[in-house]
């Protein structure tokens, strides 16, 4: 298996993380000022599980990943992903 990079000059080859850096750059790089880097790796490390697992998300219809976890399981008796059951419906 090869890893496919982005080609330069072309951010549109992996708009999601593209999307994510502009976040991380504009969320948080540019509003903190770090003493050293583990002050760094600790802060941002904090913001990362913020952004990963408590904040609410729009592709997630507003809810939280953990959040939307819970309602699929709820609603979904075989555990299985959206994933899974799109390939099996076809």
């Amino acid at each position: 298996m090869q890893i496919k990079r982005t080609r330069p000059g072309k951010p549109t080859d992996n708009g999601h993380i593209e999307s994510f850096n502009g976040k991380f750059r504009d969320e948080y790089l540019k509003q903190n000022v770090f003493l050293s880097l583990h002050n760094a790796r600790r802060t941002v490390e904090a913001w990362r599980q913020d952004y990963s697992q408590r904040r609410p998300h729009c592709s997630l219809g507003w809810l939280t990943p953990e959040g939307f976890r819970e309602k699929n399981i709820t609603c979904n008796p075989l555990e299985t992903s959206d994933l899974q059951v799109a390939y099996a419906v076809g």
